[in-house]
C-alpha cells in the first residue's frame, strides 16, 4: 500500500512539472565545425536565447547539401544561408522566412589590372574571366549577371574559369587571365594583399538579395513567432551580438529585415539562368 502511494505521488508530481522544452537548433551553411560556429555565433545563441526563452542550440552542418538534409529530417529548425543556397533550398525544403541580415556593400564587381590592357567591356571579348567558387552568389552569378547586363554573355563572350581569388590576383597580375570576378570586400583584401598592383573596376552590379535566416516547414508556430518577434522587437541587440564573430563583421552596419518575400530573391534566379542554370533542384558542384 505505501508503495503504491509512493508510486501515484511520484506520477502525480511528474505531471505537475513542466515538460523540458525542445531545443531549437540552429544551422549556418558557410561555417563548417562546432568550434567555428561557437566562435562566430556563440553571442548571437546566448543573446537569442535569453530574448526568446528558447533553447537555441548550434548545430555544425558539413555542406548545404547536408542542411537541407538535416531540415527535411527535422534535425534543424533554424537555418542561415546564402541568397544562391535559398532558392535552391526553397525547392528542395520549402523552409519559411524568418528575416533577412543585411549585408552593406554587398555586390558583384568585375576588376582588371589598373595599367592593363583591358580598358573597356569590349576589350574583354574572347578573353579568359575568373570567378570563384562555383554558385557563389557574389563571386560568381553576381559578377556573371553584371557582364550579362553589359551585354557579354557567360562562356561565350568569353571564357569563364573558376580560381580562388588570391591565385586569380596572381593571374591577373601575370597577364594569364583578363579579369576578375568578386564581390567589394574581396577587391579590398586583394589590394591589401598585392599592394604594388593596382586594380580597376569595369563593371558593377545592382545590390544582392541578403542572406536569409529561415525555419523548416513544420516548426511549431509558437516557436517561429517567438524566433520572429525577437528580430523585430530587439535587433540592434542581436546584432551586437552577431558581430563578435571575425567573419560576421561582414554584417557591420546592416540590419534585420522582416519585410521580405521569397520574389525578393528572384533576381537570384535570373542570375542562375545567366549561367545556363534553369532548375532549382540541386545545388551546383
Amino acid at each position: 500500500m505505501i508503495r503504491t502511494l509512493a508510486s501515484a505521488l511520484a506520477i502525480s508530481l511528474t505531471m505537475l512539472l513542466p515538460a523540458a522544452a525542445e531545443p531549437v537548433r540552429f544551422a549556418v551553411t558557410d561555417v563548417e565545425g562546432l568550434e567555428a560556429l561557437q566562435q562566430e555565433f556563440g553571442g548571437f545563441q546566448k543573446s537569442l536565447r535569453e530574448i526568446t526563452g528558447l533553447d537555441i542550440q548550434l548545430i555544425p552542418v558539413s555542406s548545404r547539401t547536408a542542411a537541407v538534409e538535416a531540415m527535411n529530417s527535422g534535425q534543424v529548425e533554424l537555418v542561415l544561408t546564402g541568397p544562391a543556397e535559398y532558392v535552391i533550398m526553397k525547392e528542395l525544403s520549402q523552409p519559411r522566412i524568418v528575416v533577412a541580415w543585411q549585408r552593406p556593400d554587398y555586390f558583384a564587381q568585375i576588376a582588371v589590372l589598373a595599367n592593363g590592357p583591358i580598358k573597356s567591356l569590349d576589350d574583354m571579348k574572347g578573353k579568359k574571366i575568373a570567378f570563384g567558387s562555383v554558385g557563389s552568389t557574389s563571386q560568381h552569378l553576381g559578377p556573371a549577371q553584371a557582364l550579362a547586363d553589359h551585354g557579354l554573355n557567360y562562356d561565350k563572350d568569353y571564357q569563364s574559369v573558376i580560381i580562388s581569388r588570391n591565385v586569380a590576383a596572381e593571374a591577373l597580375i601575370r597577364g594569364d587571365i583578363a579579369a576578375i570576378g568578386l564581390n567589394f570586400g574581396h577587391l579590398n583584401s586583394i589590394r591589401a594583399a598585392f599592394p604594388d598592383a593596382g586594380f580597376t573596376v569595369l563593371a558593377r552590379g545592382r545590390d544582392l538579395p541578403n542572406d536569409i535566416l529561415v525555419a523548416r516547414k513544420d516548426i511549431p508556430e509558437e516557436v517561429f513567432t517567438k524566433v520572429r518577434d525577437a528580430f523585430v522587437k530587439h535587433g540592434p541587440d542581436l546584432m551586437k551580438s552577431v558581430l563578435t564573430g571575425d567573419d560576421n563583421k561582414k554584417f557591420k552596419g546592416g540590419v534585420f529585415l522582416t519585410d521580405i518575400k521569397d520574389s525578393d530573391y528572384d533576381y537570384v534566379r535570373s542570375m542562375y539562368r545567366t549561367i545556363g542554370v534553369d532548375t532549382f533542384n540541386k545545388f551546383m558542384d
